[in-house]
């Protein structure tokens, strides 16, 4: 791919988008970069780019005259429906992503994609666990925060990028084409920018369109909107499902024993020795599974990591034990569905601490289900006075409105008794008051470290 000389226009300077940035010049390109933001607001990320001399900005608006672009690279925040790159597309000129330019520019390592509402983070970084354990040259890459690009020139044939996908990253594919892919799941989320759950599991089932039938597609049976992608798939397709026997597939026996079902019939280990906890985790375990089979790593290794796998931070991790109560970091939970799973992980009594940045999500469903057992609600952001409302017809008396995540924490103590869980599982993202969810997590861990 020669980009020398040619003119990139980079949209985005998040994380993704300062390791592109670097890279096409690395190739010589002729960098316009242009972000919403204004120059105060995006200066510590300008001083790291400041040594590059061949970038020209256009920051705290959008770019009016597109006509000299050659190619256009969009982070994945960023909107396919604005005015300028409607006009970019009217012209034909390309839009791509960062991680189709990485694949682009990568020497052929194998891919691996792993897309869904919920559940991806956990899957990807036990792929990637299990993957390391068998001494794979392995790269943990993409929507969970190490952009791909910052691999290429360092990966090769023999290396392996387990790459989580976000909807807004498979938007801006073209060319990309993995290995193995794996669907986990469909809730409504990301309404605010795809409109529809048409569109939004439209935009995931990109995942597969380049695939072909020597490749895999791993497929969620128990979720009737990824069971009815099947027609669409052409690679090998695994199923799933800790419901039902799948011929073919992994699934869960009558006596909770997960079981591979794909060239011969293995027992890999019974649902208890699992170091996960909740059905959620059970899918995630094997998605994994099935995927780390069709890679050729070897049973031994898959049931090792089953069984130690620490989980991911922002993941319902515990963060600490006071008085008996106990605090639990859900930070990632940015969707409903996400929250509901988190939730009905516990027997215990909850106080559960959510809101933040609306994505025009639903939250009936959410709190039909707190009903069970969540019996306190903590509410901060943007979504605090929507989640209330609901909350107030489902039969909530004990609500708190909260202005920062440091009253969210103190007020969760004085209302938690010992044996509670205080589960800070906001069912939102986090952009109205952080950066991202590992801040608001980060803030919640500093928060309940600080308690007395």
């Amino acid at each position: 791919m020669n980009l020398k000389d040619k003119k990139v226009l980079l949209v985005g300077l998040a994380k993704t988008g300062v390791s592109t940035i670097k890279y096409l010049d690395k190739l010589g390109a002729k960098i316009v970069v242009n972000d919403i933001k204004d120059k105060e607001k995006l200066q510590d990320i300008l001083n790291e780019l400041e040594k590059l001399n061949n970038v020209e900005y256009i920051l705290g608006y959008h770019p009016q005259n597109v006509d000299d672009i050659d190619m256009a690279v969009v982070s994945p925040g960023v909107p396919l429906d604005l005015p300028f790159i409607l006009k970019l597309k009217a012209e034909k000129i390309e839009i791509i992503g960062e991680v189709e330019l990485a694949y682009r520019l990568s020497n052929k390592p194998i891919f691996i994609g792993i897309t869904g509402t919920n559940g991806k983070t956990t899957t990807t970084t036990l792929v990637g666990e299990i993957l390391k354990k068998s001494n794979k040259d392995t790269y943990i890459v993409g929507n969970i925060g190490n952009p791909v690009i910052d691999t290429v020139g360092v990966a090769d044939e023999k290396s392996v990028l387990v790459t989580e996908l976000s909807s807004f990253q498979l938007e801006s594919i073209d060319t990309f084409r993995p290995k193995v892919s794996a669907i986990l799941n469909f809730t409504e989320d990301h309404l605010n920018r795809h409109h529809t759950m048409e569109n939004y599991i439209d935009a995931k089932a990109r995942i597969f369109m380049n695939q072909e039938s020597d490749d895999f597609c791993i497929l969620n049976n128990d979720d009737e909107k990824v069971r009815n992608l099947e027609s669409k798939v052409k690679a090998k397709k695994i199923f799933f499902s800790r419901k039902k026997q799948i011929d073919g597939g992994i699934y869960l026996d009558e006596n909770n024993n997960i079981v591979i079902d794909i060239d011969e019939k293995i027992v890999l280990l019974n649902k208890d020795e699992l170091s996960l906890p909740g059905n959620h985790n059970l899918e995630n375990c094997m998605a994994a599974v099935g995927i780390a089979y069709v890679s050729g790593i070897s049973i031994d290794v898959i049931k090792e990591v089953l069984t130690t796998f620490a989980g991911v931070e922002h993941r319902q991790e515990f963060v600490r034990n006071l008085n008996g109560i106990m605090f639990v970091n859900d930070s990632k939970g940015t969707n409903p569905d996400s929250t509901i799973k988190a939730i009905e992980s516990y027997k215990k009594p909850v106080v559960l601490i959510a809101g933040g940045y609306d994505k025009d999500s639903n939250f009936e469903e959410l709190l039909e289900t707190a009903k069970q057992n969540v019996y306190a609600l903590v509410l901060l952001g943007k979504t605090a006075n929507k989640i209330e409302k609901v909350a107030k017809e489902k039969g909530f008396t004990n609500i708190n409105i909260v202005k920062d995540m440091k009253e969210a924490v103190n007020v969760s103590y004085n209302i938690a008794k010992g044996g509670d869980i205080v589960l800070l599982s906001p069912a939102c993202a986090s952009w109205d008051m952080y950066k991202s969810f590992e801040v608001r997590g980060a803030d919640f861990k500093e928060n309940v470290n600080n308690l007395k």
